[in-house]
């Protein structure tokens, strides 16, 4: 990327995240990627924004987050050829722990380029998604906590004391908060229908020991939208977020909470996703120098995806 690309959003695209097969009919399907990438191309962001290259995760990047018997798991199911991870609720083929890897190296280069200062902000487009994933288990569509590992690598590799995980995903992710449950180097925040898949997130739920107090849990029921999620960004989350002063801002962007979605029954629009990505860029910009990194997890409507992830990108870019 040119030195002139630091007031930039960069973009990581790469084929390769369509290589993690699910099986005909599956939700998170090889098609979610290239909506995505369509619609980034015929909205012209994919040709002017610079690139954020892919690249793999190592072992011990993994090992930031996951317990070493976890990958051992997901390496011996995948060998003798499982077509669902024994520990829970995700799709396996022959590629996937590879494309697993590439998912988690794609967040830790879009962190990379925010420190080393090659973009302002990043959107790093990569499945299968990640939020999940526990230390010791994969369930619900994810074999790796990528944005998890990528908020330690963070702390490891660039120095951050402070990462600041914003889920707007439709679902709890419970294996975020379950990493840093007792962490107060991250602080997680989520809005989430509720009761609903995973079946976490109540609001009583805020952390414990040293990290009492760096979970925040907004759980709403069906048929929340606007009102509900932005209320809480900017009444709950904003005050706390203020007080955090993170060095790094992720987001956790799923847009199954978007009108229609088939896993979700939540009423953003994609004028709500654009807001709350402002806002979280406000508070970037107030603490981190603008540092973002948002990295996609759900969203199964094809074309809501598409529509939504345009609004998101072209909100970071602004």
């Amino acid at each position: 990327m040119p030195d002139g690309a630091r007031n930039d959003t960069g973009l990581l695209l790469d084929p390769v995240y369509q290589r993690h097969k699910t099986g005909s009919g599956h939700p998170e399907c090889p098609e979610r990627y290239s909506a995505v990438t369509r619609a980034l191309e015929e909205a012209g962001l994919a040709r002017t924004l610079p690139r954020v290259a892919a690249r793999a995760a190592n072992e011990d990047d993994l090992l930031l987050c996951h317990h070493r018997p976890y990958l051992q798991i997901v390496k011996h199911d995948i060998a003798r050829g499982a077509r669902v991870l024994s520990t829970g609720d995700t799709p396996l083929s022959e590629s996937s722990f590879d494309v697993a890897v590439m998912a988690v190296g794609g967040v830790l280069a879009g962190v990379d380029a925010v420190f080393h200062k090659k973009v302002r902000n990043a959107f790093i487009a990569v499945r299968p998604p990640g939020h999940h994933a526990t230390p010791a288990r994969g369930m619900g569509f994810c074999l790796f906590n990528n944005i998890a590992i990528g908020a330690r690598y963070a702390i490891k590799a660039h120095g951050a004391e402070r990462v600041l995980i914003a889920d707007w995903d439709v679902h709890h992710g419970n294996g975020t908060q379950d990493t840093f449950y007792e962490d107060p180097s991250v602080f997680f925040f989520s809005t989430h229908q509720y009761p609903w898949y995973p079946g976490t997130g109540a609001a009583g739920e805020t952390g414990s020991g040293a990290g009492a107090g760096t979970t925040m849990n907004c759980p709403f029921p069906a048929g929340a939208g606007r009102a509900e999620l932005l209320g809480a960004v900017k009444n709950r989350l904003l005050p706390a977020a203020n007080a955090f002063k993170p060095d790094l801002v992720m987001i956790s962007a799923g847009f199954d909470s978007r009108r229609g979605d088939p896993l979700g029954r939540f009423l953003l629009k994609d004028d709500d996703f654009a807001e709350m990505t402002s806002l979280l860029m406000e508070v970037a910009d107030k603490h981190c120098a603008g540092r973002v990194v948002s990295v996609l997890e759900g969203g199964y409507d094809l074309s809501g995806l598409a529509r939504a992830t345009v609004a998101h990108v072209e909100a970071l870019r602004t």
